[in-house]
């Protein structure tokens, strides 16, 4: 594995590669009578070493239009009918498969995110004690103490030399603890807006510039990373690393195949150091190789989805990136998986019953090569309910968040359970949550919105907009930031360009992690707390390493002074 990074001007270069290979239309001509295209967009995977020109053509014998290609992981992006084209283009001995990438023209949906906002705008406010030397709002930030944040910051604060990339749904950069650390020429939006699933395009062409999130998720990621230290707001585990946008998520909270591996390829290629995923690729929970409950087109589907998705995240650990991944939010032992009755989960209502066979089917980007899955934790340190663990995954755990923490006391069922983070004032106003003159409305107030703004500011979007969430998806950026402060504390020059080699940055967070054992008896139950007894966890493993904790609780202060 490398460690060795490019130097400005080649990082400039591969810039100027990556734009010509992913954003400019491929001219395959049109087919024998004349229609090509249609209303679904797929992913293409050429075979290796395969002709490129055999490929073009057979995409265009199916029916495909093709639109972008991505030459490093040899994928085309193409539009065709919604049905037969599968069948019909991986007939080609230069085609490994194709699966859907996203879907164009459909009715409008969001992805639920029920288990985020479980607290439905009805939790009690809690108060946190002021903490010394840190911004307003990080007394209420119990994730950052968990992981020792406030401690490591002393030694290591995070180095702008090191880049770390949210995979999400992008990053609203007007946000005073954002704008300090947001760097706008690596940035890139790799998923156009969908107007049949996202809604209204806001900008022209349908592409939210970067610096924008209408979701909130992405924003909310970052702020946990690397918020920066500037008396405003919170502030993340690694305050002063340089957070890059790599959106590959819709506004209604879909992660397609197309946009996720071109973001992947995109962090190798412009050398980010480390990469946040809290996803799973939709429309599949797990992906199969050939699971009997679904179609040939759609096991044909899947195996297209492992492929890519295993080309890319390869792609990216080779050129120097360390992936962290959020394991789900699901309740299950990924090693012993239930049925899956949420997928597919587009279009919504289409899902079927379809048993998981541990061996044949992956949870990706968490189940792929190279990438540290992390499970979440509420503040008492208990896996958190919602939380999917299991030995074969959990390599870290860290904090995520958990409304139903502490049963029996006043702080069951509160705000202050929850990770409180950046988020974007035009997601709130949406929501309701903040009125049209940017004050935080009732609703707002009890879901746990909160504002602050800069020193002589009136204009609101100038202001700080804050939220809290909870969620693997919350955890795995503490990790992140963990990860990133570990390049910023032992990563070397080489070439010009600051980096250091993934395997080594997985193996400091794992070995500097605090050890936790399982709980006593290691069932762990959540009858107290409302759940059913599919919630029960079994922990299995030892007080090193464990199916709840992984190698333990991610440890910035240890990992940037014990290694």
């Amino acid at each position: 594995m490398r460690d060795v990074r490019r130097s400005p001007f080649a990082v400039t270069g591969a810039i100027a590669l990556v734009a010509a290979t992913l954003a400019v239309p491929v001219t395959a001509g049109a087919g024998a009578t004349g229609v090509t295209g249609g209303d679904t967009e797929y992913l293409v995977l050429l075979e290796t070493g395969a002709d490129r020109n055999q490929a073009i053509a057979a995409v265009k014998a199916a029916g495909g239009e093709v639109v972008k290609e991505n030459a490093h992981l040899g994928t085309l992006t193409v539009r065709a009918a919604a049905s037969g084209f599968v069948a019909r283009v991986s007939a080609s001995s230069a085609v490994e498969g194709a699966a859907r990438s996203r879907p164009i023209g459909t009715v409008p949906q969001q992805k639920p995110r029920t288990v985020e906002r479980e607290n439905g705008g009805t939790g009690k406010a809690g108060a946190g004690k002021k903490t010394v030397g840190m911004d307003p709002l990080d007394a209420q930030l119990w994730g950052l103490r968990m992981v020792r944040s406030d401690l490591a910051r002393q030694v290591q604060p995070g180095k702008k030399s090191v880049k770390v990339g949210v995979l999400d749904s992008g990053i609203d950069a007007r946000n005073p603890d954002i704008a300090p650390n947001f760097d706008w020429k690596l940035s890139r939006n790799f998923a156009p807006d969908i107007p049949e699933i996202d809604g209204v395009c806001e900008f022209r062409g349908c592409v939210d510039p970067v610096g924008w999130d209408d979701s909130g998720h992405g924003t909310h990621v970052a702020g946990t990373i690397g918020a920066a230290v500037n008396g405003v707001g919170v502030s993340g585990v690694a305050p002063n690393v340089t957070l890059v946008e790599i959106r590959g998520g819709q506004d209604s909270g879909f992660l397609f195949l197309g946009p996720v591996t071109d973001a992947l390829a995109y962090a190798g290629d412009v050398g980010l150091d480390v990469v946040n995923m809290s996803f799973y690729v939709d429309p599949w929970l797990y992906n199969c190789t050939a699971n009997p409950a679904d179609s040939p087109e759609a096991q044909a589907e899947q195996r297209t989805i492992i492929r890519a998705m295993n080309r890319a995240l390869n792609y990216a650990h080779n050129h120097g990136v360390t992936l962290v991944g959020a394991l789900g939010n699901n309740h299950e032992d990924l090693g012993k998986p239930r049925t899956d009755l949420s997928s597919p989960d587009f279009p919504l209502n289409t899902a079927y019953p379809r048993p998981i066979d541990n061996a044949t089917c992956v949870d990706l980007p968490a189940e792929g090569p190279h990438v540290i899955g992390v499970s979440a934790l509420g503040p008492s340190t208990t896996k958190a309910d919602y939380s999917n663990y299991g030995l074969e995954q959990t390599d870290v755990s860290a904090p995520g968040g958990w409304f139903r923490d502490f049963f029996g006391t006043p702080q069951f069922r509160t705000n202050e359970n929850l990770i409180l983070s950046t988020y974007p004032v035009n997601a709130l106003q949406v929501g309701g949550l903040v009125d049209a003159t940017g004050n935080i409305t009732p609703a707002g107030v009890a879901a746990g919105a909160q504002k602050q703004c800069p020193g002589g500011v009136t204009e609101y979007t100038k202001c700080g907009y804050y939220f809290v969430l909870q969620g693997t998806s919350m955890a795995s950026p503490h990790a992140t930031g963990v990860a990133a402060l570990i390049v910023s504390q032992y990563g070397k020059k080489s070439h010009g360009d600051f980096g250091m080699n993934p395997d080594k940055v997985g193996r400091i967070l794992m070995d500097t992690a605090q050890a936790r054992a399982c709980p006593n008896p290691p069932l762990q139950t959540y009858t107290n707390e409302g759940r059913s007894d599919e919630f029960n966890a079994l922990c299995e493993g030892t007080r090193n390493f464990n199916g709840f904790y992984g190698h333990g609780i991610v440890d910035a202060y240890a990992a940037v002074t014990r290694h």
